[in-house]
């Protein structure tokens, strides 16, 4: 059986989980670096208890399975970002097709251009 102490870290552990989950689906990063210290601290303290079986316990696993499944989805946007941002600066750069032999030809692209006005 759990005691009152060991309920009310466990409840705060899953409110914070809630709030870790409120700012995935909003997409709000920072407001996740802010939680890690909290999160980490409640997590460590519920390790220490000798209490091996618990629904509470339960449902925190699935909040935390949840979330994990979240961040990792987060992680895989913003990996996808970072690379197609990556190949937006490449097409800028150089211009690339392919011939009638079907051999890629790279063609490098002027940074800058110039208009030029004449009278």
């Amino acid at each position: 059986m759990t005691s009152k102490a060991d309920k009310a870290l466990i409840k705060s552990l899953e409110e914070v989980l809630d709030l870790e989950r409120a700012a995935l689906v909003q997409g709000d990063l920072d407001r996740l670096s802010s939680m890690v210290p909290e999160k980490e601290k409640l997590i460590g303290a519920i390790n220490d208890l000798q209490v091996l079986e618990s629904e509470a316990l339960i449902r925190v696993q699935q909040k935390a399975e949840r979330n994990q499944a979240l961040l990792n989805s987060a992680a895989e946007g913003i990996r996808a970002v970072a690379s197609r941002m990556a190949e937006l600066r490449r097409v800028r750069q150089e211009f690339s097709t392919y011939g009638a032999d079907g051999q890629r030809s790279e063609f490098a692209v002027r940074s800058t251009a110039k208009l030029e006005k004449r009278a």
